[in-house]
């Protein structure tokens, strides 16, 4: 254990590297990815792979193919890999996707059983009838504001002469969905996080779900949400930012502001023309759009991100904030029955 960790920490050190590196040698590095699984909790393996991908720049020793067979799949190597996808050969590709799709089912397992069930629940509850089947279908809270009315002050009791409930199993879709993804390099856990969650979403009859990515340019990866791994393997991380432009396209693809959501994933670095971007925002919320801004969707909390620009959307009444994977399928549900945005955040979130 002390030899692995010195192989990767101690490098550097005291005026010189000691001689427990790890170099360049793809078989070094072989073997010392086995012996830290050997080891370590995966937890830890994923830290360290981490740490010596960007420490002693191990990325170029990813693209051989018995490299990935020996490395912990994880979301961080997923993001690494996407980075590399345009230089990777041929024979490296598919070890590659097989790293990818590994994290990819393991998210899902983790992930989809919560997010169908909180975004079922919000819409069944967003639906209002004036004729619930069932007292658990009755909103007590809207039933009593509309018939205070009928308030008898010595019975202290109000009289419902009107019930407020949710409408249940409606079949047709009820929102539109767009997530626009910054794919520069600093988002790409939240680029991988995203493309499952799309694929979630994309999966519900009540939804119409469109995923677009950006950088400089827009691509529309909507027709590929069927399979997430095809669809990271569309990605193309780092370059610049025009949030502009993808906000402009994000435009055209709602139909039905009142019942949409636009949640723009961005750390609001913008490269494009900043006072028409707030423009398209506030045209957005003016006609009924539902937009948040998330500055990650990962678990590594609130990255570096335009503290200007972050403001100007506030003022929109535009929420910018980072979200966990495990708390975004509460944000769909809360976005979906229009609530405060802003105050779920700081109930349901530590990192702003």
């Amino acid at each position: 254990m002390a030899a692995a960790l010195a192989a990767l920490y101690d490098q550097g050190e005291s005026g010189g590297s000691r001689s427990a590196g790890l170099g360049s040698s793809a078989p070094k590095v072989t073997r010392w990815l086995g012996d830290i699984r050997t080891y370590f909790p995966s937890s830890v393996v994923q830290v360290m792979q981490k740490d010596a991908i960007e420490r002693l720049n191990l990325s170029r020793l990813l693209l051989e193919p018995e490299m990935l067979d020996a490395v912990e799949p994880d979301v961080h190597l997923v993001g690494t890999l996407l980075s590399l996808n345009r230089v990777m050969p041929e024979q490296a590709r598919e070890s590659a996707r097989a790293v990818v799709r590994k994290v990819v089912n393991e998210l899902e397992r983790r992930l989809v059983q919560r997010t169908r069930a909180a975004v079922t629940g919000a819409l069944d509850r967003a639906a209002r009838t004036n004729r619930p089947r069932r007292t658990a279908d009755i909103d007590w809270d809207r039933t009593i504001r509309v018939n205070l009315r009928n308030y008898l002050p010595d019975r202290n009791t109000i009289v419902p002469s009107r019930l407020v409930g949710y409408a249940r199993k409606q079949q047709a879709v009820q929102r539109e969905v767009v997530l626009c993804i910054d794919q520069s390099g600093s988002m790409a856990a939240s680029v991988v996080y995203s493309s499952v969650f799309g694929a979630v979403l994309a999966s519900m009859r009540s939804l119409r779900t469109s995923l677009v990515v950006f950088d400089t340019a827009v691509v529309d990866l909507t027709d590929q949400l069927h399979d997430p791994v095809e669809l990271l393997f569309g990605t193309q991380l780092g370059g610049g930012t025009d949030i502009n432009r993808a906000i402009a396209y994000s435009q055209g693809l709602i139909t039905r502001p009142n019942n949409s959501i636009f949640i723009l994933i961005s750390d609001l670095y913008e490269g494009g023309v900043r006072d028409e971007m707030l423009r398209r925002v506030a045209a957005m919320t003016a006609a009924g759009v539902q937009v948040i801004a998330l500055l990650a969707l990962s678990d590594e909390g609130t990255p570096s991100y335009d503290h200007d620009n972050a403001a100007a959307l506030a003022a929109l009444g535009v929420p910018a904030f980072a979200c966990t994977p495990d708390a975004f399928p509460g944000l769909m549900a809360a976005a979906i029955e229009r609530r405060d945005i802003a105050a779920w955040a700081e109930r349901n979130l530590t990192s702003r």
